[in-house]
């Protein structure tokens, strides 16, 4: 639907371009369309989009090799961050520089896959201090996923003495930033992973031993020796019992990122911007793209032969 062009603090915003996913006749169609602001999800907050990043669920969602979207059209990307040109929230004003992950981006609400964003403040998060919206990218939802998992572990009891973390999918985004943030707060760190080609990237980013996943036994008895786990790959399959949760206390900390209450969203990036800032950000988050290379990089992340994490020049 087109729309006249809106002034918004000095900038005039017309039409600009979004990589958007579209159901026809059943079938997924994902593309760069002009759009104006009138074609965009309801918000009262519009971001000029400068960076924003490429996350398995992403891929998922372009390629329909997953239901991610709730409905059609929506823009992809489930990270961005930018700068707002225009507020009705006084605690957001023009000029403010801005992330948002998760929050019903590119689910329920248009994501960042676009020059253009419009969204509630409520899913804003001022960029931290000495933070750059690049390494908010760098870090983006795989990065706050780890994070909030090592603060909810952490609010459950876990200490560097308490022994070593195993953390599986070790050289994806969330697996990558996890051995990173949980080096750097004193963990010993134990990498799982299906890449035996990677052990140099492991150590480097901190794993202190590194295991092939095809290479060792898990196990497949609820009461296995007990060990502090982080991650999900491979597979969604638990095979256990309540038994290791009565007699050893174990705790299944379940990790939501999407819909994380705003009070602990803001504590948890206030984390990543002091105490757990990754120390080997631009080793993880080195792959950087332009907005026209976007649609020949997904397949990468459905085929799993991604390292570490990409960001997204949008504009």
């Amino acid at each position: 639907m087109a729309g006249a062009p809106q002034q918004t603090e000095g900038i005039e915003v017309d039409s600009f371009r979004a990589y958007r996913i579209d159901e026809q006749d059943g079938n997924l169609v994902a593309g760069f369309q002009e759009l104006t602001l009138d074609d965009l999800t309801a918000g009262n907050v519009v971001i000029r989009v400068s960076h924003s990043t490429i996350n398995y669920k992403d891929a998922l969602a372009v390629t329909g090799a997953g239901r991610i979207l709730r409905h059609y059209p929506l823009n992809g990307g489930i990270d961005l961050a930018g700068t707002v040109i225009s507020s009705e929230d006084v605690a957001f004003q023009p000029g403010t520089e801005v992330l948002v992950n998760g929050c019903g981006l590119s689910e329920t609400v248009d994501g960042g896959y676009s020059e253009v964003a419009r969204l509630d403040s409520a899913s804003l998060v001022p960029l931290p201090d000495g933070m750059s919206a690049a390494q908010a990218m760098q870090i983006g939802t795989a990065g706050y996923t780890a994070a909030l998992a090592i603060h909810r572990m952490e609010q459950n009891g876990q200490r560097p003495e308490n022994g070593p973390v195993v953390v599986t999918g070790a050289t994806g985004g969330v697996g990558s930033i996890a051995i990173d943030m949980l080096s750097a707060r004193g963990y010993e760190v134990v990498a799982v992973t299906g890449k035996a080609d990677e052990e140099a990237y492991l150590r480097e980013i901190g794993a202190r031993r590194i295991l092939v996943r095809e290479q060792i036994d898990l196990g497949k008895r609820p009461m296995e020796k007990a060990l502090a786990s982080i991650g999900l790959a491979a597979s969604h399959t638990l095979n256990t019992t309540v038994l290791p949760f009565i007699l050893r206390a174990v705790c299944l900390l379940g990790i939501n990122s999407v819909d994380t209450p705003r009070e602990t969203r803001l504590a948890v990036w206030s984390r990543i911007a002091g105490d757990l800032m990754p120390q080997h950000l631009d080793r993880i988050g080195h792959r950087v793209i332009s907005f026209d290379a976007l649609p020949g990089a997904f397949q990468a992340y459905i085929d799993g032969t991604v390292t570490g994490r990409t960001v997204v020049e949008i504009s």
